[in-house]
């Protein structure tokens, strides 16, 4: 008797799940299709047709990842004023970080490649990011608190204030203790700037 077919959705799910574990045991180098297939029981052809390569496939796992990531950080369940606000949120960011270099060191690596590649999970990393700093200006304005305009220079040059506490290369060679002192100090010289704007 014939097992019925799956959808195909639920195939990619499979397929996903599966890389996943072997990217997070293996590294992205020495990961491969063909061993992901055997681990599946089916054809590298049948992969290949979810997947078109193994970078669409790491691709689409960071995708996961990435949203499962913001998704930790981004909703506050209690009313906190803005800079307090900008203060957690960036440190959130970056413990969790900070917990992926530690846990998922392949997978971290991988978030790295993607965004290097500028492939869709990168970039949507990105826009997550700047989105994130987006709406901790437009509360913190919003409240009264940050005295600047809103607008997306603005926002971006908050974010790129953070690179040293959050981008990997920084993260993965710093002491932890310094980097959380690093990042409280940003954040006060950040906050210090949006609500004190220099005239123009």
């Amino acid at each position: 008797m014939r097992r019925p077919r799956r959808k195909a959705e639920e195939t990619r799910d499979d397929i996903l799940a599966a890389a996943e574990i072997l990217l997070r045991k293996k590294g992205l180098t020495a990961f491969s299709i063909a061993n992901l297939a055997a681990e599946l029981k089916m054809s590298p052809a049948n992969v290949f047709k979810h997947f078109h390569s193994k970078t669409a496939l790491a691709d689409a796992i960071c995708e996961r990842h990435v949203v499962q990531m913001i998704g930790r950080f981004q909703a506050f369940d209690e009313p906190i004023a803005a800079p307090e606000r900008l203060v957690i949120a960036v440190r959130r960011l970056m413990e969790t970080h900070l917990a992926d270099i530690k846990e998922n060191p392949y997978l971290f690596e991988m978030l790295v490649v993607v965004s290097e590649a500028d492939l869709p999970s990168g970039r949507h990393y990105k826009q997550l990011i700047e989105n994130l700093f987006a709406n901790l200006v437009r509360h913190g304005i919003e409240t009264g608190v940050y005295k600047c305009t809103e607008d997306s220079a603005i926002t971006r040059n908050v974010g790129s204030a953070f690179a040293s506490v959050l981008h990997p290369v920084f993260l993965m060679r710093a002491d932890e203790a310094e980097l959380r002192e690093r990042c409280d100090g940003l954040a006060a010289l950040v906050n210090a700037a949006l609500q004190n704007p220099l005239a123009k």
